[in-house]
């Protein structure tokens, strides 16, 4: 209890010592938090890392011709897996008596929306890790202005007290600026790697099923060969 209650005072002092820029920083360490909790439950928690296995449940639908069967299947699947409204605009496009074109258009423009939303928030971490850091640094150079300004401009009661304030500024707002950036920069880093992996995976899933619908049309038959004629 005593330690619990000495932890929060220091807090408390350090807040009070770094002024306006803690309160900066944390609100740009409350905004990535909110940013990787968000982010962790879509990647971690709601996205499947097996797209590939669920697309491997229409293939005998596909290979088979019953495409209508497999639109239906489709519409039935989570729309928190991406996969599903990849296939689900491969098969419409199919049923639709769609060539093999229109097919992969179709499949290409889903795809590519949901592959964007797998990146969608993540990139801010990079950028609010930075923000963070720059605050500590402002901080820091403005306690040193202060700290400076002491040692130029006071008398020897005030030059103590303005100086002793400047150097808590700077050296508070330095530490919690990467107190905050190092956390948002690690995760941001976990997270582009799950994201670059759910994208791979999908990917490859759009693939496959692309390469089954492709399998519906017979291939033009060869012209028979003209006989040589003889010279």
């Amino acid at each position: 209890m005593d330690s619990s209650v000495g932890i929060i005072t220091g807090i408390a002092k350090a807040f009070s010592e770094g002024g306006v820029w803690m309160f900066a920083i944390l609100g740009v360490q409350i905004a990535s938090i909110a940013i990787i909790a968000e982010r962790v439950y879509v990647l971690f928690l709601q996205k499947s890392k097996d797209q590939k296995g669920i697309a491997k449940m229409f293939e005998d639908d596909i290979r088979n011709g019953r495409i209508d069967k497999a639109v239906n299947k489709a519409r039935g699947l989570s729309r928190s897996q991406p996969i599903a409204a990849v296939i689900l605009a491969g098969t419409q496009a199919a049923q639709d008596m769609g060539g093999r074109e229109e097919i992969q258009a179709k499949m290409d423009e889903i795809l590519a929306f949901e592959n964007s939303k797998l990146e969608r928030r993540t990139g801010f971490l990079s950028m609010l890790g930075n923000v963070g850091t720059l605050l500590g640094l402002l901080g820091t150079i403005v306690g040193l202005i202060q700290a400076f300004a002491a040692v130029a401009n006071l008398n020897a009661v005030e030059k103590s007290v303005t100086l002793t304030k400047g150097v808590a500024l700077a050296m508070n707002t330095t530490a919690y600026g990467l107190i905050m950036a190092i956390p948002a920069l690690v995760m941001y880093a976990v997270l582009m790697n799950r994201t670059n992996h759910l994208q791979e995976d999908l990917n490859q899933a759009a693939f496959k099923v692309f390469n089954w619908l492709s399998f519906n049309y017979q291939a033009i038959p060869s012209r028979p060969s003209r006989p040589n004629k003889s010279v």
